[in-house]
């Protein structure tokens, strides 16, 4: 049973002012879910209580009485970089690492640059994380995000070393711009459960 899907657990982490229930994460869950896949969506306190602490906090919270299992992390917007941090500040590699609407550093946005700081004061260390990011990765962005211009994703996904894949007409890929599916995500992941 080593290699079947059901032994993988796939982590959703959201971004600032979201939350687990929005966007494609409860599509993607029941997508997953019904192959026999652990999924685990963390709920971060967003804006109020929002730094990188605290969401480290949330997220060593609720895997810790989890069984050892082998994870795949999936981010959206500031949860891609929450998800860069985990993989940061890993003892292990994971299988697969899932960003999209990625970014690094201030966006020139006054709602989301105080609350999202502490997740950018320090420097990354990309080595480490490319070295524990996982034999699966990949990332996504729309090629008219209003929040983060698309040279910023490519910008993280180049120093991921891993792909970027340009959605046209995407936006930020979230409710706004009709994504309560993202086929391309569950079927990265599906294959990674596969390679795992």
């Amino acid at each position: 049973m080593a290699n079947q899907p059901a032994d993988v657990r796939v982590i959703v982490l959201h971004g600032a002012h979201g939350g687990p229930d929005t966007n494609w994460f409860p599509w993607l869950h029941a997508e997953l879910e019904n192959r026999g896949i652990e999924v685990i969506r963390p709920t971060f306190p967003t804006p109020e209580g929002q730094s990188l602490s605290a969401w480290m906090t949330v997220y060593d919270e609720t895997i810790k009485s989890l069984p050892e299992k082998p994870t795949i992390l999936v981010g959206h917007s500031l949860g891609s970089a929450m998800t860069l941090r985990v993989v940061e500040q890993a003892t292990k590699p994971f299988v697969g690492t899932f960003i999209t609407s990625a970014f690094v550093g201030a966006l020139g946005l006054p709602d989301y640059d105080p609350i999202n700081q502490s997740f950018f004061d320090d420097p990354f260390d990309w080595a480490g994380i490319c070295a524990r990011k996982g034999a699966a990765h990949g990332s996504w962005a729309g090629d008219d995000d209003p929040y983060v211009p698309l040279e910023r994703s490519q910008q993280v996904a180049d120093l991921l070393q891993t792909s970027l894949e340009v959605i046209p007409g995407g936006g930020h890929l979230n409710r706004e711009t009709g994504f309560n599916a993202f086929p391309q995500v569950r079927d990265a992941i599906l294959s990674a459960c596969q390679q795992a």
